[in-house]
């Protein structure tokens, strides 16, 4: 069932992370906090980092309405980070709000960490200094990492150059 925009962004506006993630964020990459689509292949439902704010880092509580979305097939923008330093090509990554996140610097909180696994195991062109749109099924699922815990996970259907709406 699709989510209302209301119940969302009232939602969301209650469970803001802890600290002051969006400082560090990409300007282009902050989006509206209401969610559209229907959740299915066809209709993603358009989400941006603000929504996954909705679990706390430090608890793992996850929002209601956060909790709806899992299952969900999901569209947000991020940039990419290499499991492996030397892989181009790769069909596991991990997704962040802003570009360089990665061992060299503290790693973001969970909630702003995605582990995506391409389906099939379908290998994808991995550019760390471009932004890109991923669409795929979310999943709520703390997952270390080689640069930390991630808080979600995506089954990747698509990745497509990002491109503000």
């Amino acid at each position: 069932m699709p989510l209302t925009h209301i119940a969302l962004a009232a939602t969301l506006a209650l469970s803001a992370p802890v600290g002051d993630p969006w400082a560090v964020m990409t300007p282009a990459l902050l989006g509206s906090i209401t969610a559209t689509g229907s959740g299915t292949a066809a209709d993603p439902v358009v989400i941006d980092w603000r929504t996954l704010g909705g679990m706390n880092p430090q608890t793992g509580a996850v929002a209601p309405a956060l909790r709806a979305l899992s299952g969900q097939v999901v569209r947000i923008a991020g940039y990419v980070v290499p499991l492996d330093d030397a892989s181009q090509e790769d069909a596991e990554f991990l997704l962040v709000p802003y570009y360089g996140a990665c061992v060299h610097t503290p790693p973001p909180p969970p909630n702003q960490m995605v582990l995506v696994e391409m389906d099939g195991r379908r290998k994808v062109r991995l550019d760390l200094f471009e932004a890109i749109w991923l669409e795929g099924t979310l999943g709520i699922d703390l997952v270390e990492s080689l640069y930390g815990t991630a808080g979600f996970t995506i089954k990747g259907l698509k990745v497509s150059p990002y491109v503000k709406k």
